[in-house]
């Protein structure tokens, strides 16, 4: 099956959305990139990591997906957890993390060690991160929500780093997931 991709504007540079049609007829998200500088930085990796795909105009399906990923950079809450994603390649415990990591609201963070505890892992905190930092799903599958057990930010493989997951942090004004006491 035929990969598509196409690059699109965000509030912070250009962003990258790949899909391939799923056997129902209806597309499946094959690989999403967060914001570059520039949209021959976006182009480039699509080249590397999917070759073969070819760029297009995104079917109204897609399109809605993009919107929503560009109301995320802007600062919007969004919540993409239902976007079709295609993880027929994607090993199961990275899948369960990304189950795990899908259901964390906009505005909100967990540890690397809650994903693991969630899992019924405690001790697999930093499979997680591994798993994490092999997401092709960024920001759809939002691995920038998972913090060090002490709130620090931890590690961010995608361009940019550390600031990127900040930065991305900052737009949604996250918070511990769950609430302080003079919160509830």
């Amino acid at each position: 099956m035929t990969v598509r991709f196409t690059v699109f504007g965000t509030a912070l540079g250009a962003g990258g959305l790949a899909w391939r049609s799923a056997p129902a007829g209806t597309a499946v998200v094959v690989r999403s990139l967060l914001p570059e500088r520039d949209a021959e930085r976006v182009r480039a990796t699509f080249a590397t990591d999917l070759p073969g795909a070819v760029e297009e105009d995104p079917p109204a399906e897609v399109t809605s997906v993009i919107e929503r990923v560009a109301a995320l950079f802007r600062g919007e809450p969004v919540d993409l957890s239902a976007v079709p994603l295609d993880l027929a390649a994607v090993p199961a415990f990275p899948r369960r993390v990304y189950e795990v990591v899908l259901a964390v609201p906009a505005g909100r963070t967990v540890t690397y060690g809650e994903v693991a505890a969630r899992l019924g892992e405690p001790g697999a905190a930093r499979a997680v991160g591994r798993a994490l930092g092999a997401n092709r799903f960024a920001p759809i599958v939002p691995c920038h929500r998972v913090l060090a057990a002490n709130g620090g930010l931890g590690g961010f493989s995608a361009p940019g780093g550390v600031a990127t997951k900040q930065r991305l942090l900052a737009l949604e004004r996250a918070r511990a997931e769950q609430p302080g006491l003079f919160e509830l």
